[in-house]
């Protein structure tokens, strides 16, 4: 009886191999197999093998590989000992001045080569396998982000494909500490992830913890970053993302300068980012492509908006149900007479206002690009404008959600504007049932939760728990650059000077030195 190794191994004839292959792949018809003859030797038998459509033909007819060595006339023995080594060698020169070349010598190497896009050559009598990289096919070209808009700053953004995405960070980071790792995660899709790093800036305990999470993470299948986001995350019991996604290049080539690791996922244009802090989720590049003082303004207006939409109904809701006497008594008046013959309580009345408010955001969302913002946009204001006249809402109810939801579109991060949305559902039952005082148990509750959190070990709440002076220059207000000189303590080995903070204060000392002059 024969070993599982034995049956895997490349030591049967041509045509047993190409049997054993087009059964293990159910006789698929997008398996191309091309012969090749040899004039010299027409007993030796050498077949290319591809899967159509993930290869890059162009490539594969710029080589030349088969029509090489098919018009070859040589005496091919002087390759080898014999004609099929002879062959053998031949192909293997000839594939290595043209592309990546590797070798494989079982039946299931042969097949991970072939799903992976290579073109693999057998030749009859060697129980050797050439495999060529030729990975290509159709794939989606660099287009500007969708999620990640920046009015100011590059316009790029990552695709689907590993390979361009790599390339699109080493364009900004030209450093030969920027190293590069590969891993393929998934037992039945067999993914290629790419861990990316700055090996003198980054601490090497963080690198190997996410190494470590990669492979511990038992994953079937992972078709996109969300899948691996989910299984190496600190804490799944949580509203909050512990894990930063991208899709822009420039964000992560710059996280990556500051010591963080970055997970590329082939199939898939988001990037993940680790570790993560709070504050993170609301910077944008235009913070760091305009000026520092529109930084602050815009910076301090998203902290802002997301108060409101945290808050906004259930303060709205605490008001009116239990501190009447808070509310100036002229804007009291005026939501009485509005309420007049509202048929809910105010909690009731907003539950369903935030509901319908969702429902209408997530069908502009699923409709065709074309028509969501009009059904989004016209089914607001229909059903606003309906369910007042019909006394359903009244008029003051209506502005603070459609405010709340305006303050929560001002986030960057999506998904940190989703749990927002979540949360915010639970502090209006509290309102509802304790006033002001439920909302101050559940604000302490949130941040306290807040703070137990972590991500890769650090705090997540940090630098403000545990609060760091030196580090909240770039937190709720955003610095000059000039004053950049170090790095966050938080996430490197040691407090190393910035190269570009030394050149930036080194042009201003020569700068007041020559006015000095």
């Amino acid at each position: 009886m024969r070993t599982s190794t034995e049956e895997s191994s490349l030591q049967e004839e041509l045509s047993v191999i190409l049997a054993q292959l087009q059964q293990r792949l159910g006789n698929s018809p997008d398996l191309i197999m091309r012969s090749i003859r040899i004039p010299s030797s027409p007993t030796t038998h050498v077949t290319a093998l591809h899967i159509d459509g993930l290869i890059d033909k162009q490539m594969m007819n710029d080589s030349g590989l088969c029509s090489n060595l098919a018009g070859s006339g040589s005496d091919l023995t002087t390759h080898g000992s014999t004609i099929q080594e002879g062959v053998y060698s031949l192909l293997y020169n000839h594939a290595s001045a043209l592309c990546e070349v590797s070798t494989t010598r079982t039946l299931d190497g042969v097949l991970a080569s072939i799903l992976s896009g290579d073109t693999v050559l057998l030749i009859d009598g060697i129980a050797e396998a050439i495999c060529c990289g030729t990975k290509g096919g159709e794939s989606r070209g660099v287009d500007e982000p969708t999620t990640q808009v920046v009015i100011r700053g590059p316009k790029d953004s990552f695709n689907e494909t590993l390979a361009t995405n790599i390339s699109l960070v080493r364009r900004r980071i030209r450093n030969p500490d920027l190293w590069l790792e590969k891993m393929k995660l998934g037992k039945k899709t067999q993914t290629e992830v790419a861990i990316m790093y700055m090996k003198n800036t980054v601490d090497d305990e963080l690198v190997q913890e996410v190494k470590h999470r990669l492979q511990k993470a038992n994953l079937s299948a992972v078709l996109e970053s969300g899948a691996i986001e989910e299984m190496i995350q600190d804490q799944t019991a949580t509203f909050f993302p512990t894990i930063y996604n991208s899709e822009r290049p420039d964000v992560i080539a710059a996280n990556l300068l500051e010591g963080r690791v970055a997970i590329l996922v082939d199939g898939t244009p988001f990037a993940l980012l680790v570790p993560t802090v709070f504050a993170q989720f609301f910077q944008s590049p235009d913070d760091y492509y305009n000026r520092f003082d529109v930084g602050i303004f815009l910076r301090m207006l998203r902290y802002i908006c997301y108060l409101i939409s945290l808050l906004l109904p259930s303060v709205y809701i605490a008001a009116i149900t239990f501190h009447q006497d808070m509310i100036p008594t002229t804007l009291l008046i005026s939501i009485a007479s509005a309420r007049d013959g509202i048929p809910f309580p105010a909690f009731i009345e907003a539950m369903l206002m935030e509901l319908s408010f969702e429902v209408l955001r997530e069908a502009g969302v699923r409709m065709p690009r074309a028509m969501g913002q009009a059904v989004s946009i016209v089914g607001a204001l229909v059903l606003g404008q309906a369910a007042v006249q019909a006394g359903i809402v009244s008029t003051a109810m209506v502005i603070v959600v459609s405010i709340t939801g305006i303050a929560s579109f001002s986030t960057p991060a999506y998904n940190v504007a989703i749990s927002a949305r979540l949360i915010r559902l639970f502090i209006m039952i509290l309102a509802a049932t304790l006033g002001f005082y439920g909302i101050l148990l559940g604000c302490i509750v949130l941040l306290a939760h807040m703070c137990s959190l972590k991500s890769f070990g650090i705090p997540y709440m940090a630098p403000f728990a545990p609060f760091r002076l030196f580090d909240q220059k770039d937190n709720i207000l955003r610095m000059p650059r000039w004053s950049f000189i170090k790095r966050s303590r938080l996430i490197h080995q040691e407090e190393a000077a910035e190269s570009w903070g030394r050149a930036m204060n080194a042009s201003s000392k020569d700068s007041s030195d020559s006015k000095g002059e």
